[in-house]
């Protein structure tokens, strides 16, 4: 299996985290460099997985990326062309929780408020608190908007993290089966598992 997610690719990756730390970066620069880290991962690593007979298991994809454009007002249509280099999912599993919950899960993590999570750069509030809540609320407006269009897979997040794991593998459990059902001259290496049939499966976090 081959685990790949946003600001992971060789060409890019290390660079995006540098620029960000400067908070000086454009919304379209971001945009655009975000969109060169996807391609030079395609290119360099997904492909060739999937091509090899693996699994890739994405920790955030695109509707991430287009999500927080579409927060900063960027037009949906430019976002579709611009991301359009990306592979089709197989199954999208979206995590969604209230930003309150984000709020205290993020402090327990981090220890404090990242300056990108929190919209500062939209300046949305008074403090990075206010702007936390209500960019995080933004967001999470964009996923349910991109969720019905593109069939996400909704899972509550505010159990703990058995539950959650538990929900989890159980529809990809009931997506296997249906693969089954659909391909019956799938070998039982590739019932049993998602290796050998090429299945792609992605995780988008609020």
């Amino acid at each position: 299996m081959l685990e790949m997610g946003i600001r992971r690719s060789d060409l890019l990756g290390k660079a995006i985290s540098s620029a960000k730390q400067g908070n000086l970066l454009g919304k379209t620069t971001l945009s655009l460099l975000y969109a060169t880290d996807l391609a030079d991962q395609l290119e360099n690593r997904i492909v060739p997985a999937m091509q090899a007979g693996f699994v890739v298991l994405a920790d955030r994809y695109i509707y991430t990326l287009m999500a927080r454009d579409l927060a900063r007002g960027a037009d949906l249509k430019w976002l579709k062309r611009l991301f359009g280099i990306a592979l089709e999912p197989d199954l999208i599993i979206y995590l969604d929780a209230e930003p309150e919950v984000l709020f205290y899960r993020t402090l327990d993590k981090y220890g404090e408020l990242n300056y990108w999570e929190s919209g500062m750069d939209l300046q949305m509030g008074s403090s990075m608190f206010e702007s936390f809540l209500k960019y995080q609320a933004s967001l999470r407006k964009h996923f349910h908007r991109l969720a019905k269009e593109y069939g996400f897979r909704m899972v509550d997040a505010t159990p703990s993290p058995k539950k959650i794991h538990r929900e989890i593998s159980e529809i990809v459990s009931e997506y296997l089966e249906n693969l089954q059902q659909q391909s019956p001259r799938l070998d039982q290496s590739a019932a049993q598992g998602v290796s050998t049939a090429n299945r792609r499966v992605r995780l988008e976090e609020g």
